[in-house]
């Protein structure tokens, strides 16, 4: 496996590298801002369908896990499907963000360990 990928998954969540592309980084003072595309790869529910590539959702970003004293803001946009039998836009069912948060699911749990000390 590409080297740059093992070490995104050493960092990013699994899923996040795992369906996402990188497409950009920016680090501007302490902030780190990455830039996510879901891959064009037709997800494996949508097998017994005839689907394309239909656009991007709104991108949406979410705080990640501080790296190397940096505030980390991951900026991801999901893709969109058709149906070109039935004309239905399907999407797949991320569970990226922590419910009523901004954060990435993974790093709210980890702030509501450091709370509960």
């Amino acid at each position: 496996m590409d080297s740059y990928i093992d070490l995104l998954k050493l960092v990013l969540p699994d899923l996040l590298v795992t369906h996402f592309d990188l497409t950009n980084n920016i680090t501007k003072d302490k902030v780190l801002h990455l830039y996510f595309e879901e891959k064009i790869d037709i997800p494996s529910e949508f097998s017994s369908r005839i689907v394309i590539s239909h656009g991007f959702h709104k991108e949406i970003t979410i705080q990640d896990f501080p790296l190397r004293g940096k505030t980390v803001y991951l900026h991801i946009k999901r893709r969109r499907w058709l149906d070109k039998t039935t004309k239905e836009v399907v999407q797949r069912d991320w569970d990226l963000v922590a419910q009523g948060t901004r954060m990435t699911v993974e790093f709210a749990a980890f702030l509501k360990v450091l709370n509960s000390y």
